[in-house]
């Protein structure tokens, strides 16, 4: 992409720039809605539009397409698509995670590949401190007072005796760690480069977002046992990489607070989930917000239904209805960029996985 200001067009070979076709699979609900293609359509004029099933059959020829808006998408049909799309140059990816997109293909061809990050980051956030506030106010327990019809108060705890461990400090992370210090909690947070014993400035301060500035106490991978025996709350929002797969797991479980609550917002593959429901049953763990799983649906016979300090939610946790919104505004305004020649928002380093 060619930088902003210079008058150049975009690498579509359609008018002004644009892409000649556009690819579209299924993001975040079967079907797209009318003015949800308007949109696209006027970001890129003349652009031939393509859907795609979730299973990678298109309703049309993909010789054309330059560009694809990936939703719920298996690598494996991903990879179909490629070898029927030789012109397919740029993904935009409608999930914050982009291992499903960055296949050994992929990263051949050279595709440049776009997330949505912070489209989802609000919502998160919101259903974390929601957890946290249920748990803390002992909420599983009263309402099951109710359904005993038993008078029993229950002691809770306050937001400003409670630490979280934030594993992850991308768009989500922040998020979750702006809202938690709102509330008074203690926040600390591991992220791939970290900062930790060193106090920022106040010219730091100033390029960092709220947040992080609101942190206790930033670290780098190395302290993740830190954050692991201090932390109430321990919220995964890491991206899944080789470096972060099953992350948590049996020796990890270990360094555990006794007590401590394990939430999960990011992928099930972060977790070693047989080590996770053995610390579960032992009573090392106080318990677990799980809102997605290695394998989902999460089968009716998993154990985790059945284990009462299991919270299980249905990957639901960005669900809001302002997502979709959110997530085709962010593609047409990158649509326009890539008619430009300016920089793509949101470009996924590949090396990284995020």
């Amino acid at each position: 992409m060619t930088a902003a200001g210079h008058g150049l067009a975009g690498p579509g070979s359609g008018p002004g720039g644009a892409p000649t076709a556009i690819a579209l699979s299924p993001i975040l609900s079967a079907r797209y809605r009318s003015r949800d293609l308007e949109r696209i359509r006027a970001a890129a004029p003349g652009a031939t539009i393509v859907t795609v099933s979730v299973e990678g059959l298109a309703d049309g020829p993909l010789d054309d397409v330059e560009v694809m808006l990936r939703g719920w998408l298996s690598s494996d049909a991903f990879d179909r698509i490629l070898t029927r799309a030789p012109r397919l140059s740029w993904v935009h990816s409608a999930t914050s995670g982009v291992e499903r997109a960055l296949t050994p293909a992929a990263l051949e061809r050279g595709i440049v590949v776009t997330n949505a990050r912070g489209v989802f980051s609000r919502p998160i956030a919101e259903y974390v401190l929601m957890m946290i506030l249920a748990v803390s106010r002992r909420l599983p327990q009263l309402l099951e007072l109710q359904r005993e019809r038993t008078w029993q108060p229950l002691e809770g705890a306050e937001l400003r005796d409670v630490t979280v461990g934030i594993v992850g400090l991308g768009s989500i992370g922040r998020s979750v760690g702006a809202l938690a210090t709102a509330f008074g909690c203690r926040v600390v947070a591991v992220r791939r480069r970290g900062e930790a014993g060193s106090a920022p400035s106040h010219t730091e301060d100033e390029a960092r977002p709220l947040g992080e500035i609101m942190l206790d106490r930033v670290g780098g991978p190395e302290t993740l046992p830190e954050l692991l025996a201090e932390s109430d709350f321990i919220v995964l929002a890491a991206p899944l990489t080789p470096d972060t797969e099953r992350m948590i797991n049996e020796e990890t479980l270990a360094m555990v607070k006794p007590g401590a609550w394990l939430i999960n917002v990011a992928r099930g593959r972060l977790i070693d989930e047989r080590a996770l429901l053995r610390a579960l049953q032992d009573g090392h763990l106080g318990g677990a917000v799980l809102d997605t799983f290695r394998d989902e649906p999460l089968p009716a016979t998993s154990p985790f239904y059945d284990l009462s300090n299991v919270i299980v939610t249905p990957h639901t946790a960005w669900s809001s209805g302002r997502v979709l919104d959110r997530s085709v505004d962010l593609f047409c305004d990158n649509l326009r960029r890539f008619a430009a020649g300016e920089p793509l928002l949101n470009v996924v380093d590949p090396s990284a996985g995020y």
